[in-house]
């Protein structure tokens, strides 16, 4: 397959493909009669490469990605399939997307999530998880995180009810936050998600696989079948 790899990026790339044509086994009548019969070939193999550039970007970080915010983890806390997800409480679709995450839950009892705030569309949306790590902090993460979705729109107003709602000691919450305590942890998820090529949200990591976008609890099911089975 490695000579087939070959030909999908020179192909794609654009760099000389009909030269390196002539010096792959593509070249003979029998090759390329092959290659016109399947040319979902070279789709084939352009995703393979891009999975092994995803894995190599995740490799080194693992540990670091999969080890959560003190708190900031739903499913099971001890599980041995690992789902990180990047979110963002101002995201449309990453509201969408808690209905998928609390199915995938209720479906895999071996499942933890790790939550890593990445609020990257408004002020608000900064206020909102810097709330949400002090939840966090308190044990009341999950409680917060469903009452932030479910509130809609992210204002002053309802980060506040949502950590009222959640049990939130408000006080406490908001010496944390004045205090700084959470911008280490926001400044590192965005140096991860940097690192993972990852620019908007929700982003999902699992196994050896990046997702992006609101893919679905199938998507994300297939990648956690495919980590589990690795």
């Amino acid at each position: 397959m490695r000579w087939i790899a070959t030909i999908a990026v020179s192909l794609l790339a654009g760099f000389a493909g009909a030269a390196l044509f002539m010096l792959t086994p593509l070249a003979d009548r029998q090759s390329e009669a092959w290659l016109m019969r399947d040319p979902e070939v070279l789709t084939r193999a352009m995703d393979e490469l891009q999975r092994r550039a995803t894995a190599d970007r995740i490799a080194p970080v693992r540990a670091e990605l999969e080890a959560p915010f003190p708190g900031a983890v739903l499913g099971n806390p001890q599980g041995s399939v690992v789902l990180v997800e990047f979110t963002d409480y101002a995201c449309t679709y990453c509201r969408q997307s808690v209905a998928d995450v609390d199915a995938l839950i209720a479906a895999n009892p071996d499942l933890k999530v790790v939550i890593r705030e990445l609020p990257i569309l408004s002020q608000n949306s900064a206020d909102a998880a810097r709330m949400a790590l002090a939840a966090a902090q308190q044990g009341r993460f999950a409680a917060f995180h469903n009452a932030m979705f479910a509130a809609g729109q992210v204002t002053a107003e309802t980060i506040t009810a949502a950590a009222t709602q959640a049990g939130v000691d408000l006080a406490r919450a908001r010496a944390a936050i004045d205090a700084g305590l959470f911008e280490s942890q926001l400044q590192n998820n965005v140096f991860l998600a940097q690192t993972l090529g990852i620019n908007g949200t929700p982003a999902w990591i699992v196994g050896d696989r990046a997702l992006n976008g609101a893919v679905g609890r199938e998507a994300i099911a297939r990648a956690l079948d495919e980590a589990r089975a690795s």
